[in-house]
């Protein structure tokens, strides 16, 4: 399949996107290799609601497709309205992480799909009992069988969602042009804000094709976490406050911040890193006090827009 950064439209055999030429290929498990059956009945789950206890909540009521599937809510309601804790993050080009989850403690697509099932103030369901729901329908299971050779199971449901999700790639938009080598594609103002945003040290947790290190990190967001992070996994009190360092591809639709969505907007981040932060103990030492002038605020959010691939909003808009 030819890939490219510019004309990234899905071809008629396949409904997703081609992965872009600058992209590593997605590492499909050997126990779910997608094909389009697969793809189909992963797309079906993850907008059925008959996955929350109470009929009333779906992957797709937490991840947006026209916000490159994060929320626009600092947190969303779970089933029976329970509040929920923590931002849905984006899931572009989930397949490519390392790990799952704000504290990175799940390693797998496969098992993070059970998280929202069991927490309580998501779907608060059990995944048994889904099947048992899901068997109950004819079409379900037709799909089933013709994607996995098997009745509707947990391992179904679970790699099915999975290998929807990691067809979800972005990195078609205007930065991705100019990496690609267009050097005219960015304007002065959106080429100026890339020289902040590496001269400032974004680039030192915001890097590699994704935009991301995958570190798990204390940003200094609080001095006081009611939310501890990793620390939940490990116990260790070093650990309070990290939390995995977030891809910032479609940033400026994928507000608001932070892991517990506290941060409306991208001049309140960009406060937060002007200030330096708290003085929490975990803090990492990359955070401090910088200076932004307005035009250099201005710069850097144009090229943050940059970030931006509106040809997969508009597929993940059609879905």
């Amino acid at each position: 399949m030819v890939s490219s950064c510019g004309t990234r439209q899905p071809e008629a055999e396949f409904p997703w996107l081609e992965t872009p030429s600058h992209f590593p290929e997605i590492n499909h498990p050997d126990d779910n290799e997608l094909s389009l059956a697969r793809w189909e009945l992963g797309k079906r789950l993850f907008f059925e609601t008959k996955l929350s206890v109470d009929g009333s909540k779906s992957c797709a009521s937490c991840h947006f497709s026209e916000s490159a599937f994060a929320t626009n809510f600092p947190t969303n309601k779970g089933a029976f309205g329970a509040d929920g804790t923590r931002n849905s993050p984006s899931l572009a080009n989930i397949g490519y992480h390392p790990y799952f989850t704000r504290e990175g403690g799940v390693p797998t697509l496969e098992m993070q799909v059970l998280v929202p099932i069991q927490e309580e103030d998501e779907f608060h369901n059990n995944i048994l009992a889904i099947a048992d729901t899901l068997s109950q329908d004819s079409t379900y299971v037709v799909a089933s069988l013709n994607a996995y050779d098997s009745e509707i199971t947990p391992f179904v449901i679970t790699r099915s969602i999975s290998a929807f999700e990691r067809t979800l790639i972005s990195g078609g938009s205007l930065y991705d042009r100019f990496l690609a080598g267009d050097s005219t594609v960015l304007s002065n103002s959106e080429l100026s804000g890339l020289e902040v945003f590496i001269s400032k040290g974004c680039s030192n947790c915001h890097n590699d094709f994704l935009l991301t290190n995958f570190e798990i990190i204390n940003n200094g967001l609080y001095e006081e976490y009611s939310d501890p992070g990793l620390f939940n996994l490990t116990g260790n009190t070093e650990d309070i406050g990290k939390f995995k360092v977030p891809s910032l591809r479609n940033v400026t639709i994928t507000y608001p911040y932070m892991h517990d969505g506290s941060l409306a907007t991208l001049d309140d981040v960009f406060d937060h890193y002007v200030s330096g932060g708290s003085s929490h103990p975990n803090k990492s030492e990359l955070i401090t006090p910088i200076s932004l002038s307005e035009e250099e605020r201005s710069d850097l959010k144009a090229f943050f827009e940059t970030l931006r691939d509106n040809s997969f909003i508009e597929w993940s808009s059609s879905l």
